[in-house]
């Protein structure tokens, strides 16, 4: 019997060299995005596959971040390794504190409105994604939601979210189905 690979999350992306002695900036996808440097297990995604890097060094600078990997000593090999991404397995990830919930654990949730006197199906949650003021969750409808309108729901927590169930996979909104 083959084990099945751990799943991954990706956390970042190299976006650029930095230097002549193989540093690279990285755009973090974590929050903060300094998390990024802590990962010791980090797998970067080659025409290969996934493979394991280690970053030995790295900090801020002016808005983003620069690191250096083990290993890439010179600007010729860290242009090599620009636009590829970063990941870590979900193993690795922090237990989230009782109020707190990673976006990939809310991807495939069913998303019911209780504004109203029943709960009605409004669809699923496709993905979620970053706005200034807040998070925004996309409600794609379902064959048995009530209608075939995606939605775009405000994360704001005891104003639209009223419930999360990660056991039964659904999410309560009060959120006005005609919306």
């Amino acid at each position: 019997m083959v084990a099945s690979a751990p799943e991954q999350l990706v956390v970042g992306k190299i976006t650029a060299v930095y230097g002549i002695k193989g540093w690279v900036k990285i755009h973090s996808y974590t929050d903060p995005e300094t998390n990024i440097l802590g990962f010791r297990r980090l797998r970067m995604q080659r025409e290969s596959g996934w493979t394991p890097v280690t970053i030995d060094q790295g900090r801020r600078h002016g808005k983003g971040l620069v690191a250096h990997i083990v290993g890439c000593d010179d600007r010729d090999a860290a242009a090599l390794l620009t636009q590829r991404e970063l990941a870590v397995s979900v193993d690795e990830l922090p237990q989230p504190a009782a109020d707190e919930v990673y976006w990939r654990e809310l991807e495939g949730m069913d998303v019911y409105s209780v504004s109203g006197e029943q709960a009605l199906l409004l669809g699923r949650v496709g993905h979620l994604f970053a706005t200034g003021a807040n998070d925004v969750m996309v409600v794609e409808p379902v064959a048995n939601s009530i209608d075939a309108r995606e939605r775009l729901i405000p994360w704001v927590d005891e104003q639209f979210i009223v419930e999360i169930d990660r056991a039964g996979r659904k999410i309560l909104v009060d959120w006005d189905p005609e919306f």
